[in-house]
C-alpha cells in the first residue's frame, strides 16, 4: 500500500511517498479498505474504519518521516499531515541567522481506529525517544483521538483557513493601496500651493493684492473676555469718579456765590 505523506507551510507543502505494506498483504486490497471506510469488507470481515489523532505538540526538527518511525511501532500508519509556522516566525528566525522550518500541531491517521485510540491513550504524556540519546527523549507526547473525524474534514479545514488567509492579504493590499494613494495626492497638493506661493512671490501686483478675508468671527478666550470686563470696569469707575468730581466743583461754585451775596451786604 502507498500512503503519501504532508507537510505544509503556510502555502507550501512536502510530500512524501513511503511504502508501508507488510509481507504478503495485497497492497491493492490494503488501500480498497482505506478508500472505503465503513463499508462492509468481502468474505464477512468487520469494517476497517480509519481513526486520526491529533498532535498538540511538535518539538523542534521533529519531521514527519520521524514521527512515521516513531509510530509505525504500535501499528499501520497512513497519512501525516504538519502544520507549518506562520510566516512572520520564519521571518524572524531568517533574521536572526536560522533557516529551520518548524511546526507547530500535525494529524496522523491510523488505518484501524480501535488501534488509533488505544495509541492515543496509552502514548499521552510519556516520552517521544525510548533511549536516552534520542534527540526527543524529554519530550512529552501530546495526543488526542478524534471522534467521527475524517480526513475530508481536515482538508476542508486547510481550504476554509487558505481562502481566509488570502482574503486578508488582499485587504492588507487594497488598504496599503489606498494609503499610498492618500499620500501621492496630499504630495501633488503640496506642489501645487508651493508653487502657487512662488508665483505669488514672483509677481508684485499679486503680491501686494489685499488677502481674503474669513466669514466667520473667531469666539474670545477666556482669558480675553475677563481682559475686556475688566476695562470696561475701569471706565465705569472712571466716569463715576468724573461725576462726583464735576458734582464737588459745582457744590463749591454755589457756596462761593452763596457767601457773595449774603456777606457782600
Amino acid at each position: 500500500m502507498e500512503v503519501r505523506e504532508e507537510a505544509v507551510a503556510g502555502e507550501e507543502e512536502e510530500e512524501e511517498e513511503v511504502p508501508v505494506a507488510e509481507e504478503g498483504e495485497d497492497s491493492a486490497g490494503a488501500e480498497r479498505d482505506i478508500d472505503t471506510a465503513g463499508d462492509d469488507t468481502q468474505g464477512g470481515k468487520k469494517k476497517v474504519i480509519p481513526g486520526i489523532i491529533y498532535l498538540g505538540h511538535i518539538p523542534p526538527r521533529l519531521r514527519p518521516r520521524n514521527i512515521r518511525n516513531m509510530l509505525s511501532v504500535h501499528g499501520e500508519v497512513g497519512r501525516i499531515f504538519l502544520q507549518a509556522e506562520e510566516r512572520f516566525v520564519r521571518k524572524k528566525k531568517k533574521k536572526a541567522g536560522t533557516n529551520a522550518r518548524d511546526f507547530t500541531e500535525g494529524w496522523v491517521e491510523f488505518r484501524d481506529k480501535r488501534l488509533a485510540k488505544l495509541v492515543a491513550a496509552s502514548l499521552h504524556n510519556t516520552p517521544m525517544g525510548v533511549r536516552k540519546k534520542n534527540r526527543f527523549h524529554d519530550d512529552l507526547w501530546n495526543m488526542k483521538y478524534l471522534h467521527r473525524f475524517k480526513w475530508t474534514d481536515l482538508s476542508e479545514r486547510l481550504a476554509i483557513e487558505r481562502q481566509v488567509r488570502q482574503q486578508r492579504m488582499r485587504a492588507e493590499v487594497s488598504q496599503a493601496k489606498r494609503e499610498t494613494n492618500f499620500y501621492l495626492q496630499n504630495v501633488e497638493r503640496s506642489k501645487k500651493f508651493s508653487k502657487a506661493e512662488r508665483k505669488r512671490a514672483a509677481d508684485p501686483a499679486t503680491s501686494t493684492a489685499p488677502d481674503k478675508q474669513w466669514n466667520f468671527t473667531q469666539r474670545k478666550t477666556e482669558e480675553e473676555i475677563q481682559v475686556l470686563k475688566s476695562a470696561r470696569d475701569n471706565e465705569r469707575l472712571q466716569k463715576r469718579q468724573e461725576q462726583t468730581e464735576r458734582a464737588q466743583e459745582k457744590s463749591q461754585t454755589n457756596r462761593s456765590l452763596l457767601q457773595k451775596i449774603f456777606f457782600a451786604s
